[in-house]
């Protein structure tokens, strides 16, 4: 990660006032008394299963122009058989994007850019910590009380219309109903908001959702919410990443489920439950934001180390 990256999470903790309060707030009596599963480590023939998606997540980075070809370098080097249908956004106002299918998986993919430290706009976003109602255009139905943060609801609105076009595009063309969404930081919340977005509008739409240091989204009924969707989810957390600690509990945000937190020795851990307090996952690992460091945000993720 570029040191101007590293310098802008640093002002912005302090800045929003997370610094020891980033860290497991106590979850209230009710949640505190339910019973856990055991925490698993993933096989490396689970851990390479997500490989594909790693490089899906990390070309999110790249300008619509060379997605748009599928040719972006090593991200898409890596997976020569994906077919692109759209891409957009100009890595500034609107994060870059793109939808495509993989053959292999037989899945439409759908990729968001995630925090480039070049562009400010979406630092800004990554730094207004301020929860709000989803709108109702976009999630139809969904409850007064659950709330995401307005930065990531605001980047998913910016695209959504055009990624559910292409999403459906997609599906037509290639006869599947599989779909994933991916991506690292920004775009892995970006996409978490899209693996709930595209079944309100799409109900044939087999969803799985598979983000990289994904940070808290939503309010405790958004991620029970996610939790009781027919979708897959799964946020993969690197070592000591400060990232998915924030924004902080105490401003009442929570993560869903599905948590696999890669340890320093390399092993990949399914952490089970939301924000889970063992030292074996995030929330238990880097307490606070001085336990924890940016350089592990980017990863590497199995080998792939996200960015264009």
């Amino acid at each position: 990660m570029l040191a101007s990256h590293r310098l802008w999470f640093k002002a912005a903790l302090v800045g929003l006032g997370f610094s020891w309060f980033a860290s497991a707030a106590p979850t209230s009596d009710a949640a505190q008394h339910l019973p856990r599963q055991s925490i698993t480590a993933l096989s490396t023939s689970q851990i390479d299963a997500f490989t594909p998606y790693s490089y899906y997540a990390s070309a999110g980075y790249c300008a619509a122009s060379v997605t748009k070809t599928w040719s972006c370098g090593a991200n898409c080097a890596a997976t020569p058989q994906f077919e692109p249908i759209a891409a957009g956004g100009d890595g500034d106002k609107v994060q870059y994007w793109f939808v495509g299918y993989d053959p292999t998986l037989n899945t439409v993919v759908v990729s968001h850019q995630g925090t480039d430290p070049s562009e400010i706009l979406p630092l800004l976003e990554d730094g207004d910590a301020t929860l709000t109602n989803l709108d109702s255009s976009l999630f139809p139905g969904i409850g007064s009380s659950i709330q995401a943060h307005e930065g990531f609801a605001g980047a998913q609105a910016d695209t959504a219309s055009s990624i559910l076009a292409a999403v459906q595009q997609a599906m037509n063309t290639y006869g599947t109903n599989n779909v994933v969404t991916t991506g690292h930081s920004l775009g892995a919340a970006i996409s978490l908001l899209d693996a709930l977005y595209i079944p309100l509008h799409i109900p044939s739409a087999n969803v799985k959702f598979v983000g990289y240091g994904l940070p808290r989204v939503g309010n405790q009924d958004f991620a029970n919410y996610v939790d009781a969707q027919p979708i897959s989810v799964t946020h993969i957390n690197n070592k000591e990443d400060i990232v998915p600690i924030m924004p902080g509990q105490f401003l009442g945000y929570h993560h869903p489920s599905g948590e696999v937190h890669i340890q320093d020795s390399g092993a990949w851990l399914a952490c089970p439950g939301q924000d889970n307090p063992s030292d074996e996952c995030i929330v238990g690992d880097v307490p606070n934001i001085f336990e924890g460091t940016t350089s592990d945000h980017d990863g590497p993720y199995n080998g792939v180390t996200m960015g264009c």
